[in-house]
C-alpha cells in the first residue's frame, strides 16, 4: 500500500514542477528576468523550448523524480508521471480561449477571387 507521505510529496513535486515550467514559458518572472532570457534566445533550439510548456514540464520535472526514487524502473514511472501532472494542472488552469485558439490560416488565390477579398 502506498503511505500518504509518498502522495503528498508526489503532488507537491508535480505542483511545484508546474509552477516553474509555467514561470518559464509563460510569464516574464520578476524584473522581466525570464522574459528577457526567452527573448535574448530567440528562436533558437533552447528558445523554442522555452515557449513550449509541455517540453518544460518534461525537463523540470526530471530532479524531483530523481530525488523521489529508489528504483531506475520506479524512475522512469515518476518522471512521466510528474511531466503529466503538471500537464494536467496546466490544461485546468487554462482559460477556454487560451486552451482552444485557433490561428488563422492566410486565404488561398481562389477564396481572394471568389469572395472578392
Amino acid at each position: 500500500m502506498i503511505e500518504s507521505t509518498y502522495i503528498w510529496c508526489f503532488a507537491l513535486c508535480a505542483l511545484a514542477a508546474w509552477r516553474v515550467a509555467h514561470l518559464l514559458a509563460r510569464e516574464n518572472g520578476p524584473w522581466d528576468l525570464i522574459g528577457r532570457l526567452r527573448a535574448s534566445l530567440g528562436s533558437s533550439l533552447l528558445g523554442r523550448l522555452m515557449d513550449c510548456f509541455y517540453c518544460l514540464s518534461f525537463l523540470v520535472s526530471l530532479p524531483p523524480a530523481i530525488w523521489m526514487s529508489s528504483t531506475p524502473k520506479g524512475f522512469l514511472i515518476q518522471w512521466m508521471a510528474l511531466s503529466a501532472g503538471a500537464c494536467l494542472v496546466e490544461r485546468a488552469t487554462q482559460r477556454p480561449q487560451d486552451a482552444f485558439r485557433v490561428i488563422p490560416v492566410s486565404k488561398s488565390f481562389l477564396d481572394k477571387v471568389i469572395h472578392g477579398v
